[in-house]
Parts: C-alpha cells; sequence; structure tokens
C-alpha cells in the first residue's frame, strides 16, 4: 500500500540573523519550539532547529495524534504537512488532496463579497468552478450569512468573518486532512456547529494529522500517535503508549 504522506529525513532549521532582537518574538510567534544552536559552519550564526531528522509513513485509514511538551516541534510539523513550511532537508511526499485548519482566512479579500471570496478560495483550495458552485449552497448555508454574502467582507464583523472562512476551509472533503486542536469558530452557538463539523471532516479524511493537548481528544479521533520533543520522534505508533511514554518522560 502506498503511504498518503511521507518524510524521509526531514529537518526544519530556522535562522536567526539578530537573536538578540529576534529570537523572542520568532518563537513566539511560530511555535516552533526545538533547539537553539549556533552552526559554526555559517560563521557561528543562531538557529533554531525544529525538527530533526523525521522519518515517518502514513497510510490511508490512519488517523495520527501529536502528543509532546510545548516546543516539541508540533506545529512545525503541521506546518510542513500543510505546505507552510518547507524541509531545510530531507524530503516530504503526499499523496492525495491536502487540508488543513491551521489558519483561517488565508487569501480572502475584504474588498470582494462573500460569493466571490467563496469561489476563489476555492479555487486557491484546487477546486474547479463546476465543484465550487457544487457546493456554494452548503457554505452559504452553514456560514448563516444570508444577504451578506452579496456584500465586501470589509463589512463584515469579526465573527462573520470567521465564519465564512471556516465554512470555505470545511466545505472540501480531502485525502489528508491537517487540524491543530479541535476549534471552535464565532460565538458560541455556531462553536458547537462548527465542532460537529470538524469531527465530520475529520471521519471522512483518508488521513488525519492531530495535534491536540487534550489525550481525550486524541484517544477518540486517532489510531495512532506521534510523541516529539526537542523536534525528534520519540515513539510512534499505539496511542496508549505514546501518551505513556510521554507522561513518564514528563
Amino acid at each position: 500500500m502506498k503511504p498518503t504522506i511521507k518524510l524521509d529525513s526531514v529537518s526544519v532549521e530556522f535562522p536567526i540573523y539578530d537573536p538578540d532582537r529576534s529570537l523572542r518574538r520568532i518563537v513566539m510567534k511560530n511555535g516552533v519550539g526545538g533547539l537553539i544552536r549556533n552552526d559554526s559552519s555559517t560563521g557561528g550564526r543562531t538557529t533554531i532547529q525544529a525538527l530533526s531528522n523525521i522519518n515517518l509513513e502514513m497510510y490511508p485509514g490512519d488517523s495520527v495524534g501529536l502528543v509532546g511538551p510545548n516546543g516539541a516541534g508540533k506545529s512545525t510539523l503541521l506546518q510542513v504537512l500543510a505546505g507552510g513550511y518547507h524541509p531545510s532537508g530531507g524530503v516530504l511526499e503526499t499523496n492525495g488532496t491536502v487540508s488543513s485548519l491551521l489558519t483561517l482566512g488565508v487569501g480572502i479579500d475584504p474588498e470582494e463579497t462573500g460569493y466571490e471570496n467563496i469561489m476563489t478560495s476555492g479555487l486557491y483550495l484546487g477546486l474547479s468552478r463546476r465543484q465550487m458552485r457544487a457546493i456554494i449552497p452548503d457554505i452559504a448555508e452553514f456560514c448563516e450569512l444570508g444577504q451578506y454574502l452579496y456584500m465586501p467582507v470589509r463589512t463584515y464583523s469579526s465573527g462573520m468573518s470567521v465564519r465564512l472562512s471556516f465554512a470555505i476551509a470545511t466545505s472540501i472533503r480531502p485525502d489528508i486532512l491537517i487540524v491543530d486542536e479541535i476549534i471552535g469558530a464565532g460565538d458560541a452557538k455556531f462553536a458547537s456547529k462548527a465542532h460537529n463539523r470538524i469531527e465530520k471532516l475529520m471521519s471522512s479524511a483518508n488521513t488525519l494529522v492531530l495535534a491536540s493537548h487534550s489525550n481525550d481528544v486524541i484517544r477518540t479521533f486517532c489510531n495512532k500517535a506521534l510523541y516529539l520533543d526537542k523536534g525528534k520522534v520519540q515513539f510512534f505508533g499505539d496511542v496508549d503508549e505514546a501518551i505513556d511514554a510521554y507522561e513518564q518522560a514528563g
């Protein structure tokens, strides 16, 4: 069986050109974690080794939960899988469509209407115009924006913008789904609706990669777990064994 995701010696390294001013900002903003080191081969430049020599294969039917302490490299790995970061070393292969719930609102143009943004975002995600026209009714019904979809997004409240972005992001059924926590969206009433939509989306993906601070969430949605620490794989396999290894290390 061909893997849907394969990482061959994947590493991610962030160079810090002005460490005194930039290090804290980069670590806090990107959640890269990993090891801070000086690279003598580049004149002592400071780098963050966020991921180091990751070798993994995930197959159709795998639902993989990421566990580990803050700064372990979980968010960096999700960004690599979603295409947000390119490996500094090694090779990433993905077979199938990839969708991520990492950053809502990417690609939204505030000057375009809601409907125009739905079409543009769908094309950005790789869908054809015909495919987008078929799912527009579902997006419109779910986001509950009604006539506002005919208005420019700049007229929306922040909650309305989140609803539109979330409805678009969860409208396709990907082969590979990347999720950072089980998120809500918008107000409390809509958050419950959003949670149920994410659960349905996760159950329909061929391969799921999910990071969560909740062991119960990992146990509920995942049949495998990856324990990361300091940017390195500590364990990959049975969910309970991975969680036990992480808790014992802590």
